[in-house]
């Protein structure tokens, strides 16, 4: 697995990396009896809820998991909770239906929202809004926010409608970071990278729409880079 470490901070915008997430990292580097736990909660859909080929589910090879391992190995002295409020099957409008009543009162110091593969189903309108009250609703709260654009699934081999969607979903999700000033994981952008550099998709999918261990952990380094050395 990939450490911490060697997931340092991309050069594309340096200064937000640096100081997006200064409050958690601060946090993260306290040591006993100074420190606190530090809540990151996922939320979404079937991929950070850890199903592989549905219906079997490896939660402890999920990104959430390797996420939590990562963090673990970069700061050792922290108290780190990676709480997963993530249903398989579920759309960003169903997940802020719940938002309140079942994230909130985790008292996130970090959301990380993850709906792209399955607003497909909703379109891009409703899964904007969604989005929006979602993201408005954590700040309000203190939290810090992460987009996710979505994982590839096996659409990317016919080049068909859904794949053209999961495009546009992807970059809708990029322009709400820019517009909130909140953090991105670029899921999407990190499995073009490793297609184009040779790889095979199948290399990271253990299902039709569902990452592998491998897969994960792109998304996980993905996420681990935004947490960079003070």
């Amino acid at each position: 697995m990939e450490s911490l470490k060697s997931a340092s901070c991309r050069p594309d915008s340096p200064d937000m990396r640096l100081a997006y997430l200064q409050d958690v990292v601060e946090e993260l580097s306290k040591k006993w009896p100074d420190n606190r736990a530090v809540h990151i909660v996922c939320h979404g859909h079937s991929v950070p809820a850890g199903y592989f080929a549905t219906p079997w589910v490896q939660s402890l090879l999920a990104y959430p998991h390797q996420l939590h391992r990562m963090l673990a190995q970069r700061y050792p002295f922290a108290v780190i909770n990676v709480i997963v409020t993530a249903i398989g099957g579920e759309n960003s409008a169903q997940g802020a239906a719940r938002f309140a009543a079942g994230v909130l009162p985790h008292r996130p110091d970090l959301l990380l929202l993850d709906y792209g593969l399955n607003d497909r189903g909703i379109g891009l309108k409703e899964a904007e809004s969604s989005w929006r009250s979602m993201i408005e609703s954590a700040l309000a709260a203190g939290a810090k926010v992460m987009l996710l654009t979505p994982s590839w699934d096996q659409h990317y081999f016919a080049q068909d409608e859904q794949w053209r969607q999961l495009e546009a979903h992807a970059e809708q999700i990029r322009a709400l970071a820019q517009e909130y000033g909140v953090a991105l994981a670029d899921s999407f952008a990190a499995f073009a990278h490793y297609v184009q550099s040779g790889g095979h998709l199948n290399d990271l999918l253990s299902h039709v729409n569902h990452p592998n261990e491998l897969g994960h952990r792109l998304i996980a380094t993905e996420i681990a880079r935004w947490f960079c050395a003070r």
